[in-house]
């Protein structure tokens, strides 16, 4: 493999909960203007005053982004104590959401309130968005090609929004679901090149469809004025220990991507149909469900896809030592679950949505506890895919 390291940086979004009552709570401004003279432009509002979104500056190691995005939390998670508030790292938020939500006076929400009009009643979601360094556009687009059949998987692995006006919706990640009613959303188109990407962008703003480079909703995209690649497919999770570990896992896939990209291959060609179904198996059932294994079109157990992911992605894991890291933590969730099964524990033992509410936080604003190294990849001693059980993951927290 050649000598390639790319940069990586993420953006999370939390929703601001009432410390006294557990309900979402408009106070975004107030809690900016607490944060920004610590971590200027690393924060920033989002379409619903109940968010703030945290960001870091390109790493170069996992040690790094984690050091980063503990910073990050800790500034805001203060910002947001000084206001009765703390911020809470979930998909979708548990209490107190009422629609129309409290919009964002910026004027680029603005504007799309008028395109978009009632699918802003209630856009409150939160995710995690990872951005990744790639020579140019053309690169970047090909890229997204490489990364589509992939895409289910992350949305499983990262699923954290079981819960949805106040009940559980019975997903998984229903924020994936309220994400995708946009009318350019979810996984990406297949693209020939950049000169592609850019005449279909075109044409969706003629017809308003979009108002812009920001209203392109696909969960892979360029990056209008950098020189990255931008994956926008998981809830943001609770752990900085998990946010950290998906962010250079998703920047492994991005390095075998550009590897085959360097070869001439632009990407394998998977039908649009079933992307999106796929997409909706994996929202509905997380890890503990099944997925669509796009070579065969069969459905397979997804904990046996993530492993297989795990195998494409490991000679770039294994180049910066994070291969032991990453694995530990894919490790715990097809054994324990995900933070969907987190979530819906805590509400099984105590009864409360403002119990998980708590949990959230608690687990937000402090780094858990350390993930134990692996003493082999996920899949056993050969850690590959193709013989790994494919029985489903103990979904118990």
């Amino acid at each position: 493999m050649a000598d390639h390291s790319p940069t990586v940086g993420v953006e999370e979004e939390y929703f601001l909960v009432d410390t006294a009552q557990r309900t979402v709570v408009a106070a975004a401004p107030r809690v900016l203007a607490r944060a920004r003279p610590e971590l200027g432009d690393l924060v920033t509002g989002e379409a619903s005053r109940y968010q703030v979104e945290g960001r870091t500056p390109p790493c170069g190691t996992l040690g790094e982004l984690r050091q980063e995005l503990r910073r990050v939390r800790r500034a805001v998670a203060t910002a947001a104590a000084g206001e009765g508030s703390r911020p809470v790292a979930s998909g979708t938020p548990l209490l107190g959401m009422r629609a129309p939500i409290p919009l964002n006076g910026d004027a680029h929400y603005l504007a799309q309130l008028a395109t978009f009009r009632s699918l802003y009643d209630t856009f409150a979601f939160c995710g995690l968005h990872v951005h990744v360094q790639v020579p140019d556009r053309d690169h970047a687009v090909l890229v997204s090609n490489h990364l589509r059949p992939w895409l289910p998987v992350l949305v499983a692995m990262a699923a954290n929004s079981p819960f949805w006006d106040e009940r559980d919706s019975g997903y998984c990640s229903w924020r994936t679901l309220g994400a995708t009613r946009w009318p350019v959303a979810g996984p990406p188109p297949y693209f020939s090149s950049a000169a592609h990407y850019d005449t279909l962008a075109s044409a969706l703003r003629e017809t308003g469809a979009t108002l812009g480079e920001r209203s392109l909703y696909w969960d892979v995209r360029p990056c209008a004025h950098l020189p990255t690649v931008e994956i926008r497919a998981m809830d943001v999770p609770t752990s900085v220990e998990e946010a950290a570990a998906f962010a250079v896992l998703v920047r492994a896939l991005v390095v075998q991507a550009l590897e085959r990209v360097r070869r001439g291959d632009p990407g394998p060609a998977m039908d649009d149909a079933l992307l999106r179904a796929a997409y909706w198996r994996c929202a509905r059932d997380g890890l503990t469900g099944h997925s669509l294994d796009p070579r065969t079109h069969r459905l397979v157990p997804t904990s046996h896809r993530l492993r297989e992911l795990l195998a494409y992605a490991r000679p770039a894991l294994a180049e910066r030592g994070e291969l032991p890291r990453v694995t530990a933590v894919l490790r715990h969730l097809i054994a324990h679950g995900g933070g969907a099964e987190r979530q819906r524990a805590v509400h099984a033992r105590a009864g409360s949505l403002r119990d998980v509410v708590d949990d959230l936080a608690d687990r937000t604003a402090v780094s858990p506890r350390q993930w134990r190294r692996s003493p082999s990849p996920v899949g056993g001693p050969g850690g590959h895919g193709s013989s790994a059980s494919s029985g489903r993951s103990d979904a118990s927290s």
